[in-house]
């Protein structure tokens, strides 16, 4: 998260106002001790958690780790006998690049965009933008 989530959202000048994840240890646990947690707290992040034994609750990630596993890992694990996880984590971060820039998802309100046109396009405009006046046909005669 610190080094490619916060840095792409710093550089569309967005910011996370919360995060959702389940229960796994790796996400939870005393908010005085817990390194994720503290990180969260440090960032001024809200951490929001999926109810136990619901992970439809967060269908997006459980659709993006189906993905991975059949489009990344079962098809570059048979071309490729990977030496150490650095080479793996190359050979994700080059996938991962592919699926977000490159790769058209048909999923909900995706409606043939990339993710990262997706996350662009959500973004808010910017209101600083002169406002465009009505037409001279368009207006009211004053009376």
């Amino acid at each position: 998260m610190n080094n490619d989530v916060l840095p792409t959202f710093d550089a569309h000048d967005a910011r996370i106002e919360a995060v959702l994840s389940d229960n796994g240890r790796e996400f939870r646990g005393r908010e005085d001790q817990h390194p994720y947690e503290l990180f969260l707290q440090l960032e001024g992040i809200e951490h929001k958690r999926t109810r136990v034994k619901r992970p439809q609750s967060n269908g997006i990630v459980e659709r993006l780790h189906r993905a991975l596993l059949d489009e990344h890992f079962r098809v570059e694990g048979r071309r490729t006998w990977f030496e150490t996880i650095e080479e793996m984590q190359v050979s994700l971060d080059e996938y991962l690049v592919a699926y977000n820039t490159r790769q058209p998802h048909q999923g909900r309100g995706m409606n043939g965009r990339t993710p990262a046109k997706a996350f662009i396009d959500g973004l808010p405009k910017e209101t600083n933008a002169p406002t465009s006046k009505p037409h001279k046909a368009a207006r009211k005669p004053c009376p």
